[in-house]
């Protein structure tokens, strides 16, 4: 596999992590909402035919889930993890510092809008000059493959968008974002709750994509709150370290994650429902922020409208006069 597997960072950087990360890796992960809800979030955001919402979120084969399978689960900042912070008054000496923790959501949102360029790139095979669907790039009589192998256009934004929008589903599941901490002492166990209802700022991937490293980063910051934390887990960060038990630290699994509806923090009021509805709004807000970009950029003879068009549609060469 290429460097592609994680766009954003160095080309060594990756290549070596992924090198580890299919050595070490386990072969039934649990770091992410299940495959379920997954789909179910997805299919609840997408107002799509049939067998092409099924295409991107299908539990086992789709496209959204694709990062949780082969050695990309493995890799943090497909999933925004190890971004965990604890502010002094709440824990002495925490082992990583806010900029560490906010380095690593940085990594994660640069997967998504690398991902949001290259779908954005990989729509122009859907349509001709003229702004015709073409049949052969938009078919899914049978399946895409998720391989990041040449394939036809509509398997190839699937699995961009797909793959950039998984992380973004589990910011929400691995963070305090929407939810509360428990009653009691707020520490380790129990990092605090932002409880917000909103969608993320920083995750505006459309706008960001058309920005610069630096110029985007410095947004993203600003909008991140000091307390905003996601969870250890043992995988592999944006440097290439992979986290060992995570002592001492926010943890994925007994801190925060809202993976099911039976976790440690999903028992504290409707945290885990507030976490699926903000996932479910995110991508609401991520597709018709696509769509918008593919209008902008592919203007003429209304290519924009005929790539949108193949994309729902289960027969375009059939829908999309």
């Amino acid at each position: 596999m290429s460097h592609r597997l994680l766009p954003g960072l160095t080309r060594i950087t990756v290549a070596a992590v992924f090198a580890i990360a299919l050595a070490t890796a386990p072969p039934d992960p649990a770091l992410a909402f299940t495959g379920g809800n997954h789909e179910d979030i997805t299919r609840a955001a997408l107002p799509w035919e049939p067998a092409t919402l099924s295409a991107m979120a299908d539990a086992r084969d789709g496209a959204v889930n694709a990062n949780d399978r082969g050695g990309y689960f493995a890799l943090g900042p497909l999933h925004c993890d190890n971004a965990d912070y604890l502010a002094p008054r709440y824990v002495r000496d925490y082992p990583r510092s806010r900029d560490e923790a906010t380095t690593e959501l940085l990594a994660c949102i640069r997967t998504s809008v690398a991902r949001f360029r290259n779908a954005v790139r990989a729509a122009d095979g859907l349509v001709d000059a003229d702004g015709k669907v073409r049949a052969d790039q938009s078919d899914l009589s049978s399946p895409c493959t998720w391989t990041e192998t040449p394939d036809r256009a509509k398997c190839a934004v699937l699995e961009q968008l797909g793959r950039g929008w998984h992380q973004i589903e589990d910011f929400y599941s691995h963070s305090n974002w929407t939810d509360r901490a428990a009653p009691g002492p707020v520490g380790l166990t129990d990092p605090p709750g932002l409880a917000r209802t909103d969608v993320a700022p920083f995750l505006d991937i459309r706008r960001y994509s058309a920005m610069n490293d630096a110029a985007w980063t410095r947004d993203a910051r600003a909008h991140m709150p000091a307390d905003l934390t996601t969870g250890c887990y043992s995988d592999f960060d944006s440097t290439g370290v992979k986290a060992e038990g995570c002592a001492g630290r926010v943890t994925h699994n007994r801190g925060l994650n809202k993976d099911t509806s039976a976790s440690h923090r999903s028992r504290t009021g409707d945290n885990f429902g507030h976490a699926v509805s903000g996932a479910t709004a995110e991508i609401t807000r991520q597709w018709n922020d696509f769509k918008a970009e593919l209008l902008t950029t592919y203007p003429d003879h209304r290519r924009g409208e005929q790539m949108i068009c193949a994309l729902v549609h289960d027969a375009p060469e059939s829908s999309c006069p």
